[in-house]
């Protein structure tokens, strides 16, 4: 059995797939439960080598393994449900779903605006600090 993720990736690592560091912070905490199990021991084992970083989560979905696994959970926990529900119960879902991007955008922010405040970079600004540079 793998050992515990050092949790050497961040949610900058989900970007390129999210294109929504909100969602890209959502999917990274999906992975972290994910590996603290429950959902089955390929998908705990794909989630900590994702959050380790020894696999890039794009990798990990290469893998039938890992990929079969995911759809099999996914389909036998949403398909019946998502079935049996009302349009307007559908609808609350959705909403809610956009509550929850709203108020991780709304973290990030205060994150940022914290950030500036200690007078450090955000994690999203660009390498160069505008001073005096060899490049």
């Amino acid at each position: 059995m793998p050992e515990e993720p050092q949790q050497k990736v961040d949610e900058s690592e989900f970007l390129e797939i999210t294109q929504d560091p909100a969602a890209a912070r959502l999917l990274r905490k999906s992975l972290e439960a994910v590996a603290a199990g429950g959902a089955g021991e390929a998908l705990k084992e794909m989630a900590q080598e994702v959050l380790s970083g020894r696999v890039g989560f794009r990798q990990a979905m290469e893998i039938s393994a890992y990929s079969d696994q995911l759809v099999e959970q996914v389909h036998a926990a949403t398909e019946e449900k998502w079935d049996s529900l009302s349009e307007k119960e559908r609808d609350a879902l959705a909403a809610e779903g956009q509550k929850v991007l709203e108020k991780q955008r709304q973290e990030l922010d205060e994150e940022r605006q914290q950030t500036q405040v200690q007078g450090q970079r955000p994690p999203t600004s660009s390498r160069h600090s505008g001073g005096w540079s060899l490049h």
